[in-house]
């Protein structure tokens, strides 16, 4: 089918069959909020009324769709729906549109951050940008292509997913499903991972590296520092060592700018605590916590080795590291003491850069173009989970993403129509080239 003929059959987003959906799924949004142990999303609530969309065009009811409902954890499912092609093996998919949110609490918004709100443009509520919208377009146009039947070479496949990431049940989603050999069809084209912002391809992400400096000292009375090992001091001037060479052995990389990333590989603290105590203690012990976020040009095992390297130089080394003033001291001679820091890390995940002379890219940029106006691929060191993997694994990884960047995440989080309605004409016309 000519791509002009195609993009008119697929027509526009329905807009009252997508708000209607979004609203169910919204209203959803209290049980899928994810921070364990306390939250644990439910994704199958959203499963439910996507399936209300689209089993009654299921092979099941004779139409055309295939649904594929897997779960490894209850309640916790995905959803693998497939518009099957004529041409074995040529195949592109909308994948990455999770089913879960970040918490939200009603006391801090303006408005239900449960319940779907309208105002103007706008579509509010928790899950609108991030990723409840996307979950709702990658439906409605399953639902098209459904209706409409157009004679593809190409399987069109909708993979929605339960989210690995702040999990404390792995194992449930894209991770498991690549696994058991589910997605390994999806190789045979671009595959598109619809969850980013602002329109625009998103060609770079970070990767993340988070860590934990313990630092050990001697508590003492704040009369006599003299005694003292203070943990706090310690844990600065360390820090400020530690910082000092990650930014020589990771500068700026000359691909960042290729790719347009905003900013180059960052090692930083962004949280503090010690246990405690009167304002005339010393402390004897800190924790210092922070996260390296790493452009997808360098290691993050390199990166982790390095960083563990720097701190056991320090620990060997503590008589070279500046002190802060005449009785500041790092090691006790007479009581045979010396302060010390441990380095521990949480699960990283790294980054990926996107492959810009492959097909996919070419197709969504061009598609972008048509539809939104203009094309001015991105690149952020925010953190996606495991797309690297699967452009390890052989897949053609492309990002995208149709809410919006300043309410990721955030308070009075919404999405507007008009760019989801882009988004939807996106999908038309990468469908339509890879047609052609």
């Amino acid at each position: 089918m000519a791509t002009s003929n195609l993009k008119q059959t697929l027509g526009d987003l329905n807009k009252e069959s997508f708000i209607s959906l979004l609203t169910k799924i919204i209203g959803e949004s209290k049980f899928l909020q994810n921070n364990p142990p306390e939250l644990i999303p439910e994704e199958d609530r959203v499963i439910k009324h996507v399936l209300d969309c689209l089993l009654p065009y299921s092979t099941t009811t004779g139409g055309p769709l295939i649904v594929n409902h897997v779960t490894y954890f209850p309640g916790r499912g995905n959803l693998i729906v497939e518009y099957p092609g004529t041409q074995p093996g040529k195949i592109l998919s909308f994948v990455g549109m999770h089913m879960d949110v970040v918490t939200a609490n009603p006391n801090d918004w303006d408005f239900d951050p449960f319940s779907l709100s309208i105002d103007g443009d706008k579509l509010r509520g928790r899950g609108t940008t991030d990723c409840l919208g996307h979950v709702a377009l990658v439906t409605e146009l399953m639902k098209r292509l459904a209706e409409t039947k157009p004679k593809l070479e190409s399987t069109v496949v909708a993979v929605f997913i339960a989210n690995e990431e702040n999990s404390a049940i792995t194992g449930v989603g894209v991770d498991a499903l690549v696994k058991d050999g589910l997605l390994d069809k999806l190789k045979g084209g671009p595959l598109f991972w619809i969850d980013t912002a602002d329109k625009q391809p998103c060609i770079g992400t970070g990767g993340m590296i988070p860590w934990k400096l313990q630092v050990t000292g001697k508590l003492f009375h704040s009369g006599l520092p003299h005694k003292a090992i203070n943990a706090l001091e310690l844990g600065m001037e360390a820090l400020k060592e530690i910082q000092l060479r990650f930014y020589k052995d990771f500068p700026p990389h000359p691909d960042e700018q290729v790719y347009g990333f905003a900013t180059p590989s960052t090692m930083k603290p962004t949280q503090w605590n010690y246990p405690g105590g009167g304002i005339n203690q010393i402390p004897g012990e800190c924790t210092i916590s922070g996260d390296v976020r790493l452009t997808p040009f360098y290691n993050v095992k390199d990166v982790m080795s390095k960083l563990q390297e720097y701190v056991d130089y320090i620990n060997e080394n503590l008589n070279k590291l500046d002190t802060r003033g005449p009785v500041s001291k790092y090691i006790l001679h007479d009581e045979n003491l010396r302060g010390s820091l441990t380095l521990t890390f949480d699960e990283a995940m790294s980054g990926v850069a996107c492959d810009l002379n492959s097909r996919g890219f070419h197709v969504l940029c061009k598609a972008t173009e048509e539809a939104v106006g203009h094309v001015k691929p991105y690149s952020i060191t925010g953190s996606l989970p495991l797309i690297r993997e699967l452009q390890d694994e052989g897949f053609d990884v492309q990002t995208a993403g149709y809410g919006l960047m300043a309410t990721y995440h955030a308070k009075n989080e919404y999405c507007l129509l008009s760019d989801m309605c882009q988004g939807y004409h996106v999908f038309t016309g990468i469908i339509a080239q890879l047609e052609d």
